[in-house]
């Protein structure tokens, strides 16, 4: 599968923004993940959701802040994020795993998207 990350830009602090993922292959096999790298640091897991949408599993960091939903149908997958802070500022990149190997998972998806950079100015 491919996947093609957009919906970044540059936002004001407190403000939403929805990032999108598509999907180019077989959707339904995969389950899906939302990461992100600021500059400097370490990728960071950010929120997983199943190849059905049933289940959704999300960082401590952002619960409360982060939705992950998909649309199997569109072979899409988004990441809403409200009450944007300027440490949300990070390139974010989507990723897709067998369901196979297990849900939820944090690390160690098979395959990425290249990313969409998000910049929140204070």
């Amino acid at each position: 599968v491919q996947l093609q990350a957009s919906g970044g830009g540059l936002v004001q602090a407190g403000g939403s923004l929805r990032l999108s993922c598509a999907a180019y292959g077989t959707f339904i096999s995969y389950n899906m993940g939302w990461f992100r790298q600021a500059p400097g640091k370490e990728r960071e897991f950010l929120a997983a959701i199943n190849w059905s949408g049933g289940d959704t599993h999300y960082a401590d960091s952002v619960k409360g802040r982060f939705t992950i939903s998909r649309d199997n149908a569109k072979k899409m997958v988004y990441l809403q994020i409200i009450r944007l802070k300027p440490e949300d500022t990070a390139v974010y990149y989507c990723a897709a795993d067998w369901v196979a190997s297990g849900f939820p998972k944090n690390e160690g998806y098979a395959y990425w998207g290249q990313g969409t950079l998000v910049t929140v100015s204070s």
